[in-house]
């Protein structure tokens, strides 16, 4: 963050300072989590449904923290609000507004956010300084805590937006002010909240329609419902995919034995040959989607395409690939799930079993969330496509994903192919007398169903030589 008496800050707030110097620095970072505070860190008290942050003020304070960002009265020195959630946001907007020539991406979809701002970072790196979300950040506490860790230095700023409901990013765009808009797709996830997807890309469509006029909004071609948020936005539009009029296309793409996607990037000034690590066809699409956004910045397509097909996994539970020292390979794709990207992963994992000296594949499937009255039908055409794709063992986590089993039994898995466990235990106890070296374990459910734990206790089985990738925190 870039450095700022309290006086300013308070300013900024449209606070009041409680036994705090006005001429003290605030020098960052910004922070939501105690533990994390420093000297000259500036300790913001989010009051939660379970835990209130103004409990932790005073071990901030001891740990360095010039002042708390508070909304009632602190054993320290403060800066008071009505509401601390919405002063960050004030707060950032201000920082933001301090960095006029920054170039601040943001980007939103129903899938792939992470995995593309992750992309997005790596590419961008080139020209100079990037500030990304950490984890998941793209809430109304993530997108500020990001935004203020932007400073003078830093040439790129990705923020990344979800929604919850109608004006939550138009909200998150009067704090990040992005010049360039991403939108990767309009899928079924978040359903039971927006009723309809024709309301989610209503939703999504609040990115572009914010942009300046010499903005550039960055569209997905292959979906209808994206590419129609061109005729609302008075920003220049680039759009990326497989279809032939796309500005930026996916050509040939297929997956190496390794489940990396390989293609041709192609664009009206040549292409360029890219081969990734990470794992799914569904990130060449992220991929190009990154690659469409650095291009618009002037980045030169050769280095795009060597960066895309340099980078590594940076969130964690994403499709993280484990090899163990038996050969068992342990896909963690744990921490969320939609129906797009169930039917992904579940491909992916169809490709694995079918690498030289590959055994088995097992997918580890619980249940999707927020589907509202789409979730039986969504769940039975996972298990369906399971059965199709020849997947060796379906194992379904918990009760709420039975709909999941009941589809492959429907599908013709009769025989044990797929089977119904209570919960995480049973299905570790399941996995650990089963496995066999070379056998590919995909793990897959909404976040909330913890099946991060399954692929934790089969790496500890068997360690692996790769530490996971790091995730500080989430933000829905």
């Amino acid at each position: 963050m870039i450095a700022l008496r309290l006086a300013e800050v308070a300013a900024a707030v449209d606070g009041r300072l409680q036994q705090a110097d006005p001429d003290s620095l605030a020098r960052g970072p910004v922070l939501i989590d105690s533990r994390q505070a420093t000297p000259g860190s500036l300790f913001v008290a989010v009051p939660g449904e379970h835990v209130d942050g103004h409990d932790f003020a005073a071990a901030a304070t001891r740990a360095g923290a010039v002042a708390v960002l508070a909304q009632r009265p602190v054993d320290g020195p403060a800066v008071m609000v009505d509401d601390t959630t919405q002063a960050l946001g004030r707060l950032a907007a201000y920082v933001r507004g301090r960095l006029p020539e920054l170039s601040v991406v943001g980007l939103t979809g129903s899938q792939g956010k992470t995995s593309t701002k992750d992309l997005l970072a790596q590419l961008l790196a080139p020209a100079g300084p990037v500030v990304a979300p950490q984890g998941s950040f793209n809430n109304a506490l993530g997108a500020p805590l990001t935004v203020l860790r932007a400073d003078e230095q830093t040439a790129h700023l990705v923020v990344e937006m979800g929604a919850r409901g109608s004006g939550h990013i138009r909200e998150l765009c009067a704090v990040a002010q992005p010049t360039v808009g991403l939108v990767l797709n309009v899928g079924t996830a978040h359903l039971g909240e927006f009723g309809s997807q024709q309301a989610i890309a209503r939703a999504k469509s609040e990115l572009v329609q914010e942009l300046p006029p010499d903005g550039i909004a960055v569209l997905n071609a292959d979906d209808p419902l994206v590419a129609a948020m061109a005729a609302h936005t008075d920003a220049r539009v680039r759009t990326f995919g497989q279809c032939t009029d796309a500005d930026v296309r996916v050509q040939d793409l297929r997956l190496d034995v390794s489940g990396g996607p390989e293609f041709t990037l192609a664009t009206s000034n040549g292409q360029a040959e890219v081969s990734m690590s990470l794992l799914g066809t569904h990130q060449a699409l992220n991929g190009a989607a990154a690659a469409t956004v650095a291009l618009a910045l002037g980045r030169p397509l050769n280095e795009v395409a060597g960066a895309l097909s340099a980078a590594t996994p940076m969130s964690r539970w994403r499709m993280e690939r484990h090899v163990r020292a038996d050969g068992v390979v342990v896909v963690n794709d744990a921490y969320n799930a939609s129906p797009d990207a169930m039917r992904e992963a579940l491909r992916t994992l169809a490709v694995l079993g079918r690498a030289p000296g590959a055994g088995r594949t097992f997918a580890v499937l619980g249940e999707m969330r927020e589907l509202g009255a789409t979730a039986r039908d969504e769940h039975d055409a996972v298990g369906r496509l399971a059965v199709r794709l020849d997947i060796s063992q379906l194992v379904v986590v918990g009760e709420q994903a039975r709909p999941l089993h009941l589809g492959a039994c429907l599908e013709g898995s009769w025989d044990g192919e797929s089977l119904l466990v209570a919960d995480v235990d049973a299905a570790i106890d399941y996995l650990r007398a089963e496995l066999a070296p070379g056998d590919v374990v995909l793990i897959k459910a909404a976040r909330a169903a913890g099946l991060e734990r399954v692929a934790t206790a089969l790496l500890a089985d068997q360690p692996t030589a790769d530490p996971p990738p790091s995730d500080p925190g989430v933000a829905r």
